[in-house]
């Protein structure tokens, strides 16, 4: 648990609060790779959608809930988790608008983060972004990953269009500097 937020396994009982700050928000969905909800039906589809995948042990979601208010005002995934080689990527990552550009994300980095250095013990962190997606891409560089490089028409976007995902990496190495840089956001 951080000061601002707090993560915690994302259930479905957490659907219905994810509708009331995100749903119908276009501008909050425009770089996910679901459209955006327009009923909690839909947003409960893609809360399925990711238990699923946590049983499959392609992904593990977490509500991001604001100590604050207590309201759930987001999700975040570890995704392609590798035991073997000791990697994982941090995504599909979203937030009500409201704490856009707050210490929410950074917070929410940090506690991922330090998961996955100092409790998984992991060798590389990966996040990536639309090549379009400015904030995203500013976001990343701020918590201290490298950018890496662009794959091509990587991905299919909902709107049928080719995305170009741009990789950045933290690794184990660097996460001492990068782990102060962001405990220094809440000095």
């Amino acid at each position: 648990m951080g000061n601002v937020v707090r993560l915690e396994p994302l259930e479905t009982h957490h659907g219905q609060e994810l509708f009331d700050v995100l749903g119908n928000d276009d501008e909050a969905w425009r770089w996910m790779v679901v459209p955006t909800p327009k009923s909690p039906d839909e947003i409960l589809a893609i809360v399925s959608r990711y238990l699923n995948d946590f049983a499959l042990g392609t992904r593990e979601p977490f509500a991001v809930i604001h100590i604050a208010s207590g309201r759930t005002i987001g999700t975040t995934s570890f995704m392609d988790i590798s035991g073997h080689d000791r990697t994982l990527e941090i995504g599909s990552t979203i937030y009500a608008r409201e704490f856009w550009r707050t210490s929410v994300n950074t917070e929410s980095k940090l506690l991922l983060l330090t998961e996955a250095f100092e409790v998984r013990n992991c060798l590389r962190v990966t996040l990536k972004t639309d090549h379009e997606n400015k904030r995203s891409q500013a976001a990343i560089a701020r918590i201290g990953a490298t950018y890496e490089g662009t794959l091509r028409s990587h991905m299919v976007r909902k709107d049928g269009s080719s995305r170009n995902s741009m990789y950045y990496s933290i690794l184990s190495s660097e996460w001492p500097e990068v782990k102060a840089k962001l405990q220094s956001v809440f000095a």
